[in-house]
């Protein structure tokens, strides 16, 4: 395994090539954890956009922001299409409208992290388009290297950077949980944003702080890179967090990529899991910004085990082992 190294990718554009398709498998789970009472994470997978928001701010105010954050992204006009012309400035002003939303409904008391990945392209090239506001993560497993992409905004990232603590030492350090950025509350809610040509066997994981603060980057590796079924693989890192205390929220994509000549893969169904809602929604559905908007029947793709554990399934196609 190579580690690191990935964060310091500029926004360029990829060179164009013959045209190439890109077909995905994806797999989806939460956890409310062993020491919580609510679980106030929510998450979006349905293609092109994949991504988890961490809600801060207590009971009935976390939830609720990242309910708005992720329905803001699922009322996207690009939802539902494969590979769509869509730019970090798109990006960047559709993160503003779930921003701007979440402060007019909690009046800055409640916020949210975000942290994801939209598929794109640019000049005909598949892309992923990275993005990232707060301590949620963003990884991506390629060509046997793998590294966290996204770049936290917190204070123990700050010490890290200026040498004043070990990466090992901000995985205890007492401020560990204190974000410098996020959506709905602060002053500062500005994204940062990564552009990436799509490789052959990519596996990229989303995640909020409650499995990378619980797990090692050299456990998370491991799942990764030998559970070839993303549904599994979510599923084993939420048992390895289980294991390790689950002292927070817990909630994690995995995205693979297989890429083939261009012959126009269909786009698998996903859906929301809006936190101020409780259980998953249609994507795409108009159900607003609201804070219980999109509130229907829970669809059948969703299973809930007894207790605490909500493993949410997608009917995306199985999984498939890496090159």
């Amino acid at each position: 395994m190579q580690n690191g190294g990935m964060t310091d990718q500029p926004l360029r554009t990829p060179q164009a090539g013959p045209p190439r398709d890109v077909h995905l498998a994806y797999g989806f789970a939460t956890d409310r954890g062993l020491r919580r009472e609510l679980n106030e994470d929510s998450l979006i997978a349905s293609e092109p956009v994949f991504a988890v928001a961490d809600g801060m701010g207590g009971h009935a105010a976390g939830e609720v922001a990242s309910g708005i954050c992720v329905r803001t992204l699922g009322n996207s006009p690009i939802l539902g299409h494969h590979l769509p012309e869509f730019s970090a400035a798109d990006l960047e002003e559709l993160i503003d409208d779930a921003d701007q939303e979440i402060r007019r409904q909690a009046g800055g008391l409640a916020g949210t992290t975000l942290s994801g990945v939209v598929l794109v392209q640019e000049q005909g090239v598949p892309c992923w388009l990275f993005f990232n506001v707060g301590d949620s993560r963003t990884y991506r497993l390629s060509q046997d290297r793998f590294g966290q992409i996204s770049v936290d905004h917190s204070e123990v990232q700050e010490l890290v950077d200026t040498g004043s603590i070990s990466m090992e030492e901000s995985r205890t350090h007492p401020r560990r949980h204190v974000v410098t950025r996020a959506l709905g509350t602060g002053d500062d809610s500005e994204a940062d944003f990564w552009l990436m040509p799509v490789e052959d066997g990519d596996r990229i994981l989303i995640c909020s702080d409650g499995l990378s603060g619980e797990v090692s980057d050299d456990a998370i590796y491991e799942v990764l890179s030998t559970v070839a079924d993303p549904q599994q693989a979510c599923e084993e890192l939420i048992e390895a967090t289980l294991r390790s205390g689950a002292r927070d929220n817990v909630t994690l994509i995995i995205v693979d990529a297989h890429v083939d000549d261009a012959g126009g893969a269909g786009v698998p169904r996903g859906g929301i899991l809006a936190a101020d809602v409780g259980h998953m929604v249609p994507a795409g559905s108009g159900s607003g910004t609201g804070s219980g908007a999109g509130s229907g029947a829970q669809p059948d793709d969703v299973v809930r085990a007894n207790g605490s554990h909500a493993v949410l399934r997608s009917d995306a196609a199985p999984g498939f082992p890496h090159q």
